[in-house]
């Protein structure tokens, strides 16, 4: 089999490490049983549930619409990217660019308008650029993801209209491992996957006191191509000609991280240091790889401040140096670089009656470049600056939310020349000033019912390859054309939701609509260069219209519609459902017309049942086909995916073993998923992955 890329394989492999958890586990079991008291079963060393992003004041409600995967759930859906460990959440998708790239799509918004934080800070690296690259994120080191849906998401970055997803991993603990006496906490994972013969593990270790704490985790992931329902050609040197997997969609994955954190009578200050490493193939072409080299450092402190106008001032401050080389073969093709920084100030004001608020600077810088003959944008540097503010006002019925943010954003480039030192892109600088604002409400109706609304003007600044893009984009098989004219990208949106809840019984409903006055899309101008189709980066009318919808029943047991033998079983159904329509309204490019890569109506439900340390699920997601694609675009067919699950709890001295066993896509369906370009540049090479068995065990202490 052709290696995925040239680099050498690291000296330790996914078997070595999963072949240590045993011993961590033995060599720290005496330490936890004296340290760790606890011994309920259902206790595992986690943080608060708390949506960070949804309110940075702390509290637990939030207006904006927001959900959070954690715990088993997280567990059982984990996938290898971040899109695909999300596409359950309502009002999520996934871009899949195969198995090995995929970032979430909220509410039909992707790229740059959805911000990914890794705890609440900037991840730095080029995934929002192209559809290849995937997040330096591997859900095997995530405790929880938050997602925050909407463009009240602005306090943590102008360009989050569709909305943020936050990765915690606690690489900087925000609070004492284990009471004041000390002690170790951990977990380590192993888990086999049969559809892409995947081995993967990871392991983490946390141990301090009440003055300090500190952080090791590593993890490693080793797959091979994807299984799917049908045969496909493969033209990679040293794989078969045909077989029924994804040809050049094997990944390895590796990396760490080590942190710590100094905790004061009045806050705290931590540090870390995290390294990714991915090599894995693009799908998009059979003899095409990508390595993919991501270090992030990143510092966080809290002072607090009683008695004074401010109660609290937290900083953040990380520093990510991303690296992404294209190789053709053997053969370097282009080397992708972002390196930058970012730095974020809050501070706490003391409450002035029932308000209570965060103010805040954020500043960023990033240089980018695209090194080789198919690198499609110049070399470019962006400098931000902005100031926000958020305030909180209760009353007797609710409370009401109010947000801004003003911006000063740079882009600049020197232009380049090409390999026979002819200009190859042109020099240019652009100033923006985006401004934005938020208004919510939420309102406690009476009888566990909570309504909420949100009113929000964004304004975003067009990234660079919106600006100076001009070559041919593998990812996209198109000339891209950018448009250093271009004005800041606008939208009005609202939303307006119902949450119910009666004990295990819950319900959630939000309906959403955007208006973009400027809305930046790559849009066909009927043009070809170099035999490619030409696609420009247009200003154009658009709107956004959806509903999400969540909720859980439960059948059996307490509080449930029948009642189990001393109430030993629960059974909970778990309903979710999303749409979104997204309509080109410019009537210089034709009114009406749908905008491209848009999910379909989805449908989805889950029945969970748990005994003791059983559990079981049952579920599908269905996805209703999609005929509303621009003019000359692929429609795609409906299709149920099902899904199964068992889980057992084991009790092992004071740490706790799940094991766990999931098969995804039970039926083995051939699926095509609208929102990835792959479905349009090399349909059929790309499908959804086909049936799997994932097989594993977590353990806690």
């Amino acid at each position: 089999m052709h290696s995925i890329t040239p680099h050498p394989r690291p000296r330790w492999r996914t078997a070595a490490l999963c072949g240590s958890l045993a011993a961590t586990l033995t060599a720290l079991d005496a330490r936890a049983q004296d340290a760790n008291p606890r011994t309920d079963a259902s206790a595992t060393p986690s943080l608060s549930e708390v949506t960070v992003t949804g309110n940075p004041l702390g509290a637990a409600q939030t207006v904006a619409p927001s959900s959070t995967l954690t715990g088993e759930n997280l567990l059982l859906q984990r996938a290898a990217t971040l899109g695909d460990t999300l596409q359950e959440q309502p009002g999520v998708a996934s871009s899949y660019f195969g198995p090995n790239a995929g970032r979430p799509v909220i509410r039909g918004l992707d790229g740059d308008r959805v911000r990914i934080l890794q705890n609440s800070g900037a991840s730095i690296d080029a995934s929002s650029l192209s559809y290849d690259h995937n997040t330096p994120i591997d859900p095997l080191t995530i405790e929880r993801v938050e997602v925050l849906r909407g463009p009240a998401a602005l306090l943590y970055g102008g360009s989050a209209q569709g909305g943020v997803v936050n990765v915690i991993d606690n690489r900087i603990p925000r609070e004492p491992v284990a009471g004041p006496e000390g002690g170790v906490t951990g977990r380590a994972d192993a888990s086999y996957a049969s559809g892409a013969r995947a081995s993967s593990g990871a392991a983490l270790i946390e141990g301090g006191n009440d003055r300090y704490a500190l952080h090791v985790d590593a993890f490693s992931r080793d797959a091979g191509d994807t299984a799917v329902p049908i045969t496909l050609g493969c033209a990679r040197p040293g794989s078969p000609e045909s077989a029924r997997r994804i040809c050049n969609s094997a990944n390895r994955a590796w990396g760490g991280a080590v942190g710590g954190t100094a905790f004061f009578d009045r806050g705290y200050l931590g540090a870390s240091l995290a390294g990714y490493r991915s090599d894995y193939g693009t799908v998009a072409e059979d003899d095409v790889s990508i390595g993919m080299r991501s270090t992030r450092a990143a510092l966080e402190g809290l002072w607090r401040l009683p008695g004074g106008l401010i109660e609290s001032v937290k900083g953040q401050f990380s520093h990510g140096d991303y690296q992404h080389t294209e190789f053709e073969g053997d053969a370097v093709g282009t080397v992708f670089k972002n390196r930058g920084s970012e730095g974020r100030i809050e501070a706490k004001h003391r409450a002035f009656g029932r308000l209570t608020g965060v103010w805040g600077l954020q500043w960023e810088g990033t240089r980018f470049s695209a090194l080789g003959e198919e690198a499609f944008l110049p070399p470019s540097r962006t400098r931000a600056l902005a100031l926000f503010a958020h305030e909180e006002l209760g009353t007797d019925w609710g409370k009401l939310t109010f947000g801004a943010r003003v911006e000063q954003v740079r882009v600049r480039t020197e232009g380049a020349l090409d390999a026979a030192g002819e200009p190859r892109f042109a020099a240019g600088s652009r100033r923006f000033t985006p401004g934005s604002a938020a208004l919510g409400a939420l309102v406690h109706a009476g009888g566990g019912w909570q309504l909420s609304g949100n009113l929000a003007y964004t304004q975003r600044a067009p990234k660079d390859y919106e600006l100076f893009a001009d070559g041919p984009h593998v990812a996209t098989a198109a000339w891209e054309l950018g448009n250093p004219a271009l004005g800041l990208e606008r939208s009005t949106s609202v939303d307006v939701g119902a949450q119910w809840k009666d004990g295990a019984h819950r319900f959630a409903v939000t309906a959403f609509a955007s208006r973009y006055g400027n809305y930046i899309g790559l849009l066909p101008t009927g043009r070809t260069v170099d035999e490619l189709p030409e696609y420009a980066y247009t200003g154009v009318k658009a709107r956004f219209a959806g509903l999400e919808a969540s909720g859980t029943v439960r059948l059996l047991g307490r509080q449930g519609l029948w009642r189990s033998a001393a109430d030993a079983s629960v059974l909970d159904l778990d309903l979710r459902a999303d749409t979104v329509r997204a309509t080109n309204t410019n009537t210089s490019t034709g009114t009406g017309q749908p905008l491209p890569l848009i999910a379909p109506a989805r449908v989805g439900a889950t029945l969970r049942w748990a005994n003791g340390p059983w559990g079981a699920r049952l579920g599908f997601d269905h996805a209703m086909a999609q005929h509303r694609v621009p003019e000359g675009s692929r429609a795609t067919a409906g299709y149920t995916l099902w899904n199964a699950s068992l889980t057992w709890r084991q009790k092992l001295g004071h740490a706790q073993l799940q094991w766990y066993a999931r098969v995804d896509n039970l039926g083995n369906r051939l699926a095509y998923s609208a929102t990835s370009i792959l479905t349009q540049t090399v349909f059929p090479n790309a499908p959804l992955p086909g049936r799997s068995v994932r097989v594993g065990v977590q353990a806690t202490f």
